[in-house]
């Protein structure tokens, strides 16, 4: 029963934007990417400028071209309108399944990856609201 968005600004910047609802056993909301080739074999990771609202958000990655299987996610913290430009190398990004880790999954290969997606999950109620001015992959840092 949650509902969200992600709309483009008047700045071209892109907002992920709705209500978390916890009934139902709800208590999360996402968006993603088409399916795509990123060709991102040859970096190290993603860089992100946003601005957030303080809540917590899960940077996700799939490798198949549906939303079903395993999700590579990392987990953010924002801070309340204040811009900020984190780095999340993939070999932070750890494997899920529906909420629980998945062991035995294969290491993410940055080649692999086809959709690029965002979420709020842990069960936090009420509104969020997370900018993106840019989503860049890069070599080192």
């Amino acid at each position: 029963l949650s509902k969200s968005r992600l709309t483009t600004t008047p700045h071209k910047t892109a907002l992920f934007e709705g209500v978390v609802s916890l009934e139902n056993n709800g208590g999360f909301a996402s968006v993603r990417t088409s399916p795509a080739d990123f060709f991102l074999d040859i970096f190290k990771g993603l860089a992100i400028r946003m601005k957030g609202d303080g809540k917590r958000y899960r940077l996700r990655l799939t490798t198949t071209e549906t939303s079903e299987g395993v999700a590579y996610q990392t987990s953010f913290e924002t801070q309340p309108e204040i811009w900020i430009d984190p780095y999340f190398p993939f070999s932070d990004f750890v494997p899920f399944f529906r909420g629980d880790v998945v062991s035995d999954a294969p290491v993410l290969n940055p080649a692999d990856i086809r959709q690029i997606g965002l979420m709020i999950a842990d069960k936090q109620p009420g509104s969020f609201r997370l900018e993106i001015e840019w989503i860049k992959a890069y070599l080192g840092y």
